[in-house]
């Protein structure tokens, strides 16, 4: 899709800048891979990765450009590769742990890159571009891209669960009213609908589907096909009408790349009618998909794929039979939880890492094979795995920072401790000459400020920057008996005086007890 970034060689060759590595470590074990005697394999790289994305934003949190960590595994059984996966869902927890990151592990949508199983890790953030869905009881958490819930009886007019009707379907003239809320205000035969009969309508929407793998051949329709290349599938949706469609979910149903509301000239191609009139009832020009709260309506409104004109008392399966029923829902706080039927809440999240069970998507394709331990040929499974290594770093600071500037954890600190002396001459210059020598030496990470700036500036400085500890040295400290320096965490208010001659020890304790913490 035009995610893809994309140039053309001196010959006018088409070329694609990688924005994953499936491929290309696919056709190096392609090449190498013999024997079952190899597997399971675990590769990986990181390296600089290219998106054009529509929407760059948030520094390094969404980028064209990014560092990645990359890895994808190879192997012989299901069982071999749920291993693998385990392994690197257990490594990747540890990772962001270390980093001093609060992840939350969630049911994610495997997108372009396929595959059956994933886990997305994300981390809470005002900024988010994904929206998490969470259980407050039994810690279901997914992506609302994948998440699902129970199905909500609906309701009819009068706040009472709906009920099948024997009337006939019937046909009511609506002019000028295309959306939900216009029916909902509409006024039916004398009395006006109230505005929570949203869920006696079906809501239909045409989409166009590029790049679709899904067999129609016994669907009984004439897929409508777009007149400019042939190849793009329309698929009409139907839902309830105060839902949404989740296009992901739908995206994944279809085995496609996108998929994208029809163009008004498109719409009314496939439907007979203007957009805003279409419905699942004598649609046979594409696909009818429908939701499966669909299944659960009784005598509803439907458009009637003419201008101006609604179909009421329309019953699924009486009226109209759907090509396909699936959860095409989009998800939102205040659904039920499908495990234990609490009300879901959501937070906004970034995505710092993804995990997938690709199966033998990239390996059959192109054809990679081994020999079993009986000589027959077989085929591996993969799966992929990679961390935003560019991202991460951002979520670090975003979760760990003041109004003063960065708090960075020990494990990921550019230095453990900053050395500020008030004035580097002298001998507040020797003491902190030595007391560098002497932290390096306990493997303490050192940066020593030895600028001619004024306190003010180097403090300030050292707070930006966010190194974890930091010590000051001045003539007036170090003239007292025994000499002394300032010693300060950088989430802590206040300094404290410790010896001079004990400062080197007490410090290495604090950084590897820190770092101890974040490791276990």
């Amino acid at each position: 899709g035009d995610t893809l970034l994309r140039a053309k060689n001196r010959l006018g060759g088409d070329l694609v800048v990688s924005p994953m590595a499936e491929e290309a470590f696919t056709s190096v074990v392609r090449d190498e891979l013999s024997s079952y005697r190899q597997l399971p394999l675990n590769l990986y790289h990181i390296q600089t990765k290219y998106r054009d994305e529509i929407r760059p934003r948030y520094g390094v949190m969404r980028g064209r450009e990014f560092v990645m960590k990359d890895a994808y595994t190879f192997n012989a059984s299901e069982e071999s590769l749920d291993d693998s996966y385990q392994d690197m869902g257990r490594a990747y927890r540890k990772i962001f742990k270390r980093c001093g990151l609060s992840v939350i592990s969630v049911k994610a949508d495997s997108g372009a890159i396929g595959g059956d199983n994933s886990e997305e890790f994300m981390v809470e953030s005002a900024v988010g571009d994904n929206t998490l869905i969470l259980c407050p009881k039994c810690g279901y958490a997914a992506n609302s891209e994948k998440a699902s819930c129970v199905p909500d009886v609906p309701l009819a007019v009068d706040g009472t669960p709906q009920v099948a009707t024997t009337l006939p379907l019937d046909v009511k003239d609506t002019p000028d009213v295309k959306t939900i809320a216009e029916l909902t205000n509409f006024i039916w035969d004398g009395q006006s609908i109230p505005k929570t009969a949203a869920q006696s309508f079906i809501k239909t929407l045409i989409y166009r589907v590029v790049n679709c793998t899904f067999d129609f051949s016994n669907s009984g329709f004439s897929v409508g096909c777009n007149s400019e290349n042939g190849k793009d599938t329309f698929v009409a949706v139907g839902i309830r009408g105060d839902l949404d469609v989740n296009e992901v979910k739908l995206t994944a149903l279809l085995k496609a790349g996108e998929v994208e509301l029809a163009s008004p000239y498109d719409d009314e191609r496939l439907t007979g009618a203007p957009v805003g009139f279409a419905g699942p009832v004598g649609l046979t020009t594409c696909p009818v998909i429908v939701d499966e709260s669909v299944m659960l309506m009784h005598d509803v409104v439907t458009g009637a794929l003419a201008k101006d004109k609604h179909y009421v008392h329309v019953e699924p399966l009486r009226d109209f039979t759907p090509f396909m029923v699936a959860d095409v829902r989009q998800v939102a706080a205040g659904d039920k939880c499908p495990t234990c039927g609490a009300e879901f809440y959501s937070k906004k999240g970034n995505e710092l890492g993804h995990i997938f069970k690709l199966g033998v998507k990239y390996s059959k394709s192109m054809n990679v094979s081994y020999l079993d331990e009986h000589g027959n040929r077989q085929i591996p499974l993969m799966g992929c795995y990679g961390i935003g290594v560019d991202r991460t770093l951002a979520s670090v600071i975003e979760e760990h920072h003041d109004d003063a500037g960065i708090i960075w954890p020990m494990t990921v600190a550019p230095y453990h401790t900053i050395i500020v002396p008030i004035k580097y001459d002298g001998i507040v210059k020797t003491a902190a000459d030595d007391l560098t020598a002497a932290l390096e030496k306990a493997g303490v990470e050192v940066l020593l400020d030895d600028r001619n700036e004024r306190p003010g500036v180097k403090f300030n400085d050292a707070d930006l920057m966010g190194i974890p500890y930091r010590i000051v040295l001045s003539d007036k400290n170090l003239s007292l008996s025994p000499p002394q320096v300032e010693i300060k965490h950088r989430s802590e208010k206040e300094n404290r005086l410790v010896e001079l001659s004990k400062a080197a020890g007490e410090l290495a304790g604090l950084v590897r007890k820190e770092l101890e913490e974040l490791n276990r």
